[in-house]
C-alpha cells in the first residue's frame, strides 16, 4: 500500500487549525455553521496560500506570515475606554475592540441609518455567505475563506433610500495587543441614498496583532458612496482586508485607502458592476520602510454596459521593503461601452526597495475604452537638485517630491477633515523616515 502523503504544515496553519478546535461555543444557526465547515475544511486541505497560487504569486502567505496569536476576550470598560481614545469631531463612530462591538463607546445614529451587531444576528441565520455570490472571484479567496470560518462579530449598516447622511460613520478597529480579531461587515446603502463611511485600523506600535476584515458593501440604484479607509497598525502586525462592492444601476463609489502600517498587509477590492451608468473610483496610498511587505490587489468585474472605472494605486518603498499590486478589470461579453482606466506607480527610495506590479486585462467585448499602466523607479534627480539649488536641504526637497508624488491619489478625497487626516499620516511617516535617516 502506498502511504498517504503527510502534509507539513507551517506554525500559522498549526495556530489558525488550532484556533479553530479551540473555538468559544456559538449559537450560530445551522446555515452559519454549515459555512464555517465548509470554509475550515477547505483551508484544512489547501493550507495558506502561497507563491504557486497565482494570485498570491507575490504574496507567499506560508512564507510570510509565521504565527496567529489568540482571540482575545471582551475588555472591561475601562481598558476598551482608554484604548478607543475619543471620537473625532462630525463622525458617529462604531468601535470595535480586539474584534468585539463595544456599543457604550459607539455614538448614536443618524436619522434613516440603522446598525446591528453581526454577532446578535447570526444565530438568527443572517447569511451574509450568500452576498458574497455577487462576487466569485471573492468567493475562491482563501482570506475571504478564513474570515467566513473565523467571524465572531461586525457592524451590518443599513443607509435608508434617499438619505442623505451629514455625519460621517466610522468603524474604528482597535487593537490592544497580541490577539487575532476576525470581523465581518455588511453595508447596504439604498436607492439614492448618500454617505462617507470611514474604516481605521490601528493598535500599539510593537503588538503583533492579526486582523482579517472583509466587507460587504451594496450600492443600490443612484446612491452615492465616499469610503476612506486608513490602515496605520503596529510595525510587526499582520492585516488581510477585504472589500467587496456591488455597484447597481447609476450607483458611485469614491474609494481611497492609505495603507501605513503592519509588517504584512493585504488590502483586496473586489467590485461588481450589476446596473447600467455606473461609477467606481479607487486610489491608494502604500507608504512602506524597514522589510515590510504590502500588497494590494484588485478585481473590477464590469458585467453590464455603460460602466466607468478609474483606479489610481500610488507607493512609496523605502528600505528592504516590498509592494506587489495586482490589478485586473475584466470586461464581459455584453458590457459594451464600458470605459476603464487602472495605473499603478511606485517611487523605490533605495536600491533595496522592490516593486511588482501585475496589471491585467481580460477583454471580452469590442465597443469599450480600457488601458492599464504601470511604473516603478526612483526619485526625479533634476527636480531634487532643482530644489535644492533654491536652497531647500536634500532631505525637506525628497519630502516635497514625495507628497507630490502621492498627491494625486489623495488630493481628490472630496471630505476636507479626511483628506486633512490622511495627509497628517503621510506627513508623520515623512518624519519619522527623516529622523530614522538622520540618527
Amino acid at each position: 500500500m502506498t502511504a498517504e502523503p503527510r502534509i507539513l504544515r507551517t506554525q500559522a496553519e498549526k495556530d489558525l487549525l488550532d484556533l479553530w478546535r479551540r473555538k468559544p461555543e456559538r449559537a450560530d444557526s445551522a446555515a452559519i455553521a454549515t459555512l464555517r465547515d465548509a470554509a475550515i475544511a477547505r483551508f484544512d486541505k489547501a493550507g495558506l496560500p502561497h507563491r504557486r497560487v497565482e494570485e498570491y504569486k507575490y504574496t507567499d502567505l506560508r512564507a510570510l506570515l509565521k504565527t496567529v496569536p489568540p482571540l482575545a476576550g471582551r475588555a472591561d470598560a475601562e481598558t476598551a475606554r482608554t484604548a478607543a481614545g475619543p471620537a473625532a469631531e462630525g463622525e458617529v463612530r462604531l468601535v470595535f475592540l480586539d474584534g468585539h462591538f463595544e456599543p457604550t463607546l459607539s455614538g448614536a445614529l443618524p436619522k434613516g441609518v440603522t446598525v446591528e451587531s453581526l454577532a446578535n444576528l447570526l444565530p438568527h441565520g443572517h447569511t451574509l455567505g450568500d452576498r458574497l455570490g455577487l462576487s466569485p472571484l471573492a468567493m475562491q479567496d482563501p482570506l475571504v475563506g478564513l474570515n467566513t470560518a473565523f467571524m465572531r462579530d461586525g457592524a451590518v449598516i443599513r443607509v435608508a433610500a434617499r438619505t442623505k447622511v451629514a455625519e460621517r460613520i466610522a468603524i474604528e478597529h482597535v487593537a490592544t495587543g497580541a490577539h487575532a480579531a476576525f470581523l465581518r461587515h455588511a453595508v447596504a446603502v439604498e436607492d439614492q441614498a448618500e454617505v462617507t463611511i470611514v474604516e481605521r485600523y490601528r493598535g500599539p506600535a510593537e503588538a503583533a496583532s492579526h486582523v482579517n476584515a472583509v466587507v460587504e458593501l451594496t450600492i443600490g440604484d443612484g446612491a452615492t458612496v465616499h469610503w476612506v479607509k486608513l490602515q496605520t497598525e503596529g510595525l510587526a502586525a499582520a492585516h488581510f482586508s477585504t472589500l467587496v462592492v456591488d455597484l447597481s444601476e447609476k450607483a458611485e463609489l469614491d474609494h481611497f485607502a492609505l495603507g501605513a502600517g503592519a509588517a504584512v498587509a493585504r488590502a483586496q477590492v473586489f467590485a461588481r458592476f450589476s446596473g447600467e451608468h455606473a461609477t467606481l473610483s479607487t486610489r491608494a496610498a502604500t507608504l512602506l520602510e524597514g522589510r515590510r511587505h504590502a500588497d494590494a490587489t484588485l478585481v473590477v468585474d464590469h458585467a453590464v454596459p455603460h460602466g466607468t472605472s478609474r483606479e489610481l494605486y500610488r507607493a512609496v518603498i523605502d528600505g528592504e521593503a516590498k509592494s506587489v499590486f495586482q490589478g485586473k478589470i475584466v470586461v464581459r461579453q455584453h458590457a459594451q461601452k464600458t470605459d476603464g482606466k487602472m495605473a499603478s506607480n511606485a517611487v523605490l527610495l533605495t536600491d533595496a526597495a522592490e516593486a511588482m506590479n501585475k496589471p491585467e486585462l481580460e477583454i471580452f467585448a469590442d465597443d469599450v475604452v480600457c488601458g492599464h499602466g504601470a511604473t516603478a523607479g526612483e526619485l526625479d534627480e533634476r527636480l531634487k537638485f532643482y530644489l535644492m539649488s533654491r536652497g531647500i536641504p536634500a532631505a525637506e526637497a525628497e519630502t516635497l517630491l514625495i507628497m507630490a508624488f502621492l498627491g494625486e491619489a489623495v488630493d481628490t478625497i472630496a471630505d476636507e477633515a479626511l483628506r486633512d487626516q490622511v495627509t497628517a499620516e503621510i506627513e508623520a511617516w515623512l518624519e519619522r523616515r527623516a529622523a530614522a535617516k538622520a540618527a
